[in-house]
């Protein structure tokens, strides 16, 4: 079976299924990345246009680059916002725990790279599956709360554990923070945010309020 797998895939697979689960789970959710285009996904966060088209590419090059590496032999999820790469899985060993980190900062335009690989066997699909819940009661308990916009958060689950990525105020970091720690299924939660001050959130969520009718350009076009 192959173990290897990437974050840049599974909004194939598991967007559809992530998103009915927060419908049954809490009754509403709305579909923001479905059947709209990627314009107003792009809007749904404070990212620019530019950004959101490179983290898609960083996202398919970290993962082909380190497919080409190691194979399928470990189980491995890319995440990148805002040009800031989350590598989140297990791996054989330390050594390739190492080397894919390096992998990742080799890529065009990453900014950082936070590595939260741990070395041991390659997780289930059963929990993966949980994850995937865990992920989609986070996201719904964030709608609602109503303490902030939940688009401007995006959520990573791996082994239970949490990780939090935005652009985000400290207040909405910590809102969010608490929020994801009282929820089921999660068993630790990692801050991955950059921080703004509270007036250039509002500039950013002004300049990105009017880019709804922009259309989008192919992430793909930016891949290798």
């Amino acid at each position: 079976m192959d173990t290897l797998s990437f974050s840049v895939r599974r909004p194939l697979m598991l967007g559809a299924f992530v998103l009915a689960s927060a419908t049954l789970l809490q009754g509403c959710f709305p579909l923001v990345a479905v059947g709209i285009g990627a314009g107003a996904v792009m809007v749904a966060d404070r990212r620019t246009s530019g950004s959101y088209v490179d983290d898609e590419a960083i996202e398919w090059k970290v993962a082909d680059t380190v497919s080409k590496h190691f194979g399928s032999l470990n189980h491995i999820n890319v995440t990148s916002y805002n040009r800031n790469v989350l590598l989140t899985g297990e791996v054989q060993n330390e050594s390739t725990r190492t080397e894919m980190q390096r992998l990742a900062w080799s890529v065009a335009n990453v900014r950082s790279v936070v590595n939260e690989l741990v070395v041991g066997p390659p997780s289930s699909l059963g929990a993966r599956s949980n994850d995937a819940l865990t992920t989609s009661n986070v996201k719904t308990r964030f709608l609602n709360s109503g303490q902030f916009s939940f688009n401007h958060i995006k959520v990573v689950t791996e082994a239970g554990a949490v990780f939090l990525l935005g652009i985000v105020t400290h207040a909405e970091g910590n809102q969010a923070a608490e929020i994801a720690r009282t929820s089921r299924g999660v068993t630790r939660v990692v801050k991955v945010f950059e921080y703004i001050g509270e007036n250039a959130a509002k500039k950013l969520d002004n300049a990105n309020s009017n880019r709804s009718n922009e259309p989008a350009p192919s992430p793909l076009s930016e891949a290798p």
